[in-house]
């Protein structure tokens, strides 16, 4: 059992859109990111709910449908097989609760695709 202070391990992030796992938990990882811009695409997760955390800034989770505006110290759950993209005008910080085998990018395959095998621990 160790604590985990948050805001420690977000200041050893340098990087953006490149999760890191922090914890894990009954199958689930808990991931934190930096975000800046609108450069992930729009993707779904079939078998898997994701939970968002606002721990700094603001993002818009833009849907096919709609948008909705999540601020710090706000969390929002996007359920399986919903279309969804994170956008950040300025740098967000992010904890994120998804299953241990969840592919950040989802169904969409590109640079940006990390999954449970070459993410970064810390």
């Amino acid at each position: 059992m160790n604590k985990v202070n948050i805001l420690e391990k977000l200041g050893q992030i340098s990087d953006h859109w490149n999760p890191r796992i922090v914890a894990e938990l009954n199958g689930q990882h808990i991931r934190l990111v930096k975000i800046i811009g609108d450069t992930f695409e729009l993707h779904k997760h079939d078998n898997e709910d994701e939970m968002f955390l606002v721990i700094k800034g603001s993002i818009i989770l833009e849907f096919k449908d709609k948008e909705i505006e999540v601020n710090e110290g706000e969390f929002i759950i996007v359920p399986r097989g919903v279309w969804h993209r994170p956008i950040a005008k300025q740098e967000a910080h992010l904890m994120m609760f998804v299953t241990a085998g969840n592919i950040n990018t989802g169904n969409v395959k590109n640079k940006f695709t990390l999954d449970s095998q070459t993410l970064s621990r810390i």
